[in-house]
């Protein structure tokens, strides 16, 4: 069965603007900005700020309220399950990633943590295994590009989505359509769960993240340098499998988690 026009523009919109924009950087020059030594193209600035603002604006007046809404009305524990739950599903696309990156002990980790989390800890809701000691690590064609040595190319910030890169966006469309259980929801003609899961995941990462999110920005003078930075070191210490946050860096959007 053929998926809905409607679904397809919106796992191709993102792509396609990074891609128009990856191809014009081409021919654009700008001087650079650095994340420690790391050199970082941000051609765009201008459209990227602007771009920026609105995604601001949006969580200011959407995201977050929904976010609060979602924290006052669900128990802790019932958003943990539905972050362990969510996490969950990314199995399939962390294992084939560990493995195309050579990790086999990471794809090794990821199988059994799918496994025993599905079986026992009741379909991914309870992370049995993390408990166990065998902790979540996510993995994304972005992080495999990089591993195979291939640099961010220009910084992009999309709407609703945020920050990435070429790079990393190139790395969200292949895990979009490589991920099993989004070709089951489209052959099955279920569209709804489609929305439903980007749904569910849109206010679970505002709800983890509104707090850090909030901070970064009273303390920043250039609150968009701050994330550009931000987001740079994040997913550095992702590629050489590091915990971001045990090594001080600020937790931000997953591009890939929707």
């Amino acid at each position: 069965m053929q998926r809905t026009k409607t679904t397809t523009n919106i796992l191709n919109l993102a792509f396609i603007a990074v891609l128009s924009l990856g191809m014009a950087g081409c021919s654009t020059t700008n001087e650079a900005v650095y994340v420690g030594e790391e050199q970082i193209q941000d051609p765009f600035e201008g459209y990227n700020r602007a771009v920026f603002a609105f995604n601001d604006a949006v969580d200011t007046t959407i995201s977050r309220p929904v976010a609060k809404g979602y924290r006052a009305i669900v128990p802790k524990p019932a958003r943990t399950g539905v972050k362990n739950f969510l996490r969950n599903l990314k199995s399939p696309i962390i294992i084939a990633n560990q493995l195309l990156q050579g990790d086999l002990e990471g794809a090794g980790d990821a199988a059994t943590r799918a496994a025993v989390n599905t079986l026992i800890g009741v379909g991914g809701l309870i992370d049995v295994a993390g408990d166990e000691g065998i902790q979540y690590e996510p993995e994304d064609f972005g992080q495999t590009l990089a591993v195979w040595g291939v640099d961010h190319g220009p910084y992009v910030v999309a709407p609703i989505f945020g920050p990435g890169s070429f790079r990393d966006y190139t790395g969200m469309v292949v895990d979009m359509y490589a991920d099993p259980i989004h070709w089951w929801i489209h052959n099955t003609d279920q569209e709804e769960w489609f929305y439903a899961r980007a749904g569910v995941t849109f206010v679970d990462r505002h709800d983890e993240l509104m707090d850090v999110l909030e901070e970064l920005k009273i303390s920043s003078i250039d609150y968009y340098a701050a994330m550009r930075s931000v987001y740079y070191q994040h997913r550095a210490a992702l590629v050489k499998d590091e915990d971001p946050n045990l090594a001080g860096i600020t937790e931000i959007p997953d591009y890939d988690s929707f």
